[in-house]
């Protein structure tokens, strides 16, 4: 595939295109890499230098792709963390754009807002344009399970109650609700409650083939970029199938944090654990709800 990546980048780890670009180049894929940032490292360091590039400055870069008639073979559109209404304009339009030129180009937006225990931490009204104008184009969506139960029921997005989503019904209505707005692929990470046992983590997967769970172990770490590396890893998957794609990337995302974990890294094992996203194991199984 050739996949055009509209996310931040850092010189120094791996979040945003900096997580996403490699893992894609691993597995064969061409991708062009569009950044709505340039940092010295991701932000959870609390420091950083660098600039947000201007709305106006990616829409120039695109039209630079696009005058090499380069936009007319992408396969697939991915995006990250969308600063401002300008970053989410830009994408929405060269979404419409490449569409018109391959309608059966797909659209994968990881809807990067908020987490537990961090709650929302985009600018007022980030939430409501990813809600409102995002998630009805996207094709593949690949939200946490705090983002699951703010896009599933919208309200407040400063009083987000991820209890929503506690039980396997829960994730799965709200899954429902929110493929009925538009995507038709939802992954759904970082899912704990009463799905699965204190010291694992699951992700689940719905299409219209069927609902998926993996369940791996939990590892006390917390880093930034593996979401990033996960919804790149299920977008170069999907052809394969959803239930593949989903053993795929569990088996390669748990090979990478272990790694991390191994190192006592502040960064993630990107490069050291390559391999297991260039073969993936696929040893956690993969079970169909319904």
């Amino acid at each position: 595939m050739r996949i055009l990546s509209i996310q931040s980048s850092v010189a120094y780890g791996h979040v945003g295109n900096s997580a996403a670009v490699f893992p894609l180049q691993r597995l064969g894929h061409e991708v062009i890499a569009v950044n709505t940032v340039h940092f010295s490292n991701h932000t959870g360091y609390g420091a950083w230098r660098g600039a947000v590039i201007e709305p106006a400055v990616i829409s120039d870069v695109i039209e630079g792709v696009a005058e090499r008639d380069a936009l007319r073979s992408v396969d697939a559109v991915l995006t990250g963390y969308q600063g401002s209404p300008g970053v989410a304009a830009v994408v929405l339009e060269t979404v419409a754009r490449i569409r018109a030129l391959n309608p059966d180009a797909v659209y994968c937006a990881d809807p990067v807002m908020g987490d537990v225990g961090r709650g929302m931490f985009v600018l007022p009204g980030v939430p409501e344009l990813i809600r409102e104008k995002v998630v009805p184009v996207a094709d593949v969506l690949t939200p946490n399970a705090f983002e699951l139960s703010y896009l599933a029921f919208g309200g407040d997005p400063g009083a987000v109650d991820v209890g929503r989503v506690g039980t396997l019904d829960d994730v799965l209505a709200a899954v429902d609700a929110v493929r009925a707005m538009g995507p038709r692929t939802v992954l759904v990470t970082s899912v704990q409650g009463s799905v699965v046992d204190d010291d694992q983590i699951g992700m689940i997967a719905v299409d219209d083939s069927g609902a998926y769970l993996v369940r791996t172990p939990e590892l006390p770490l917390s880093v930034n970029g593996a979401g990033d590396v996960t919804a790149a890893l299920f977008l170069a998957h999907l052809r394969d199938g959803v239930s593949t794609a989903l053993a795929r990337v569990a088996s390669s995302i748990y090979g990478i944090l272990a790694a991390t974990h191994t190192a006592g890294s502040r960064e993630i094992a990107l490069i050291p654990a390559q391999d297991l996203v260039a073969d993936p194991p696929t040893e956690f199984a993969v079970e169909r709800l319904r």
